[in-house]
């Protein structure tokens, strides 16, 4: 009771505390109460209220907030280092979560579970990746590699690793996958050569493209379903 009248902000934080155990979420959160939320963990004492706010001000929305780099939540009155660095793990911790959930299906066996699985990778990334997923006979995943890490916009689908990765694991199709996060998942002229490119020289050792999806932002798009490749026809030139 004592540390309540010497700092009237616990109050407040504890009920937001018991809140989130009772409701188990945030689905009846205002924007800048869940940010208060977080940053409580990083300042034991203070009246976050102001700060969060003055976060989604500078960032717009609470998915700028919790986009944006350390270096630059830290240019906000009030967040530290401690701040900045708890808000920016929020987005990677989801990555981490959707990985688990989809670490090891037993197989993908449609072009919607190819959507969701490789959203479960590349969603939030700030930068262009491709990775390459084998897959064998009946669909199971056999793994997974990272072909390449991009600027903002712009990635290369590296042919040989691309080819080198499915004989490694003896794949019998592969799913492609890559991001734009700096806009829509439409893919551009180059996305669709590039990936009949790979089509030819997987084809060409006997190995099915199944798909091609692009992310961006918590949109998938695939080129199976849009028509730009077709994964049934071998060796088309």
């Amino acid at each position: 009771m004592a540390d309540t009248k010497e700092n009237p902000h616990l109050g407040h934080r504890e009920k937001l505390r018991q809140r989130f155990i009772h409701e188990n979420g945030f689905e009846h959160f205002e924007d800048h109460q869940i940010l208060e939320l977080l940053l409580f963990y990083a300042n034991t004492r203070s009246d976050m209220n102001p700060v969060a706010h003055a976060l989604l001000n500078e960032f717009g929305s609470l998915k700028g907030v919790l986009e944006a780099r350390p270096e630059m939540l830290m240019n906000v009155p009030g967040v530290g280092e401690k701040a900045a660095t708890l808000i920016s793990m929020v987005v990677p911790l989801t990555r981490v979560w959707n990985r688990c959930a989809m670490a090891v299906p037993d197989r993908i066996g449609n072009s919607r579970e190819a959507e969701k699985y490789c959203l479960s990778i590349l969603a939030g990334h700030r930068t262009e990746r491709f990775y390459v997923i084998s897959l064998n006979a009946r669909c199971a995943v056999l793994g997974r590699r990272k072909i390449s890490d991009g600027s903002l916009s712009e990635v290369s689908a590296y042919p040989r690793m691309v080819m080198e990765t499915a004989l490694n694991y003896n794949a019998h199709s592969v799913l492609l996958c890559h991001n734009h996060p700096g806009g829509t998942c439409a893919p551009s002229p180059e996305d669709i050569s590039s990936t009949l490119q790979l089509q030819r020289l997987l084809n060409g050792v006997g190995i099915l493209l199944l798909d091609h999806i692009i992310v961006a932002n918590d949109s998938t798009y695939s080129m199976i379903q849009h028509g730009d490749i077709d994964y049934r026809v071998r060796n088309k030139t």
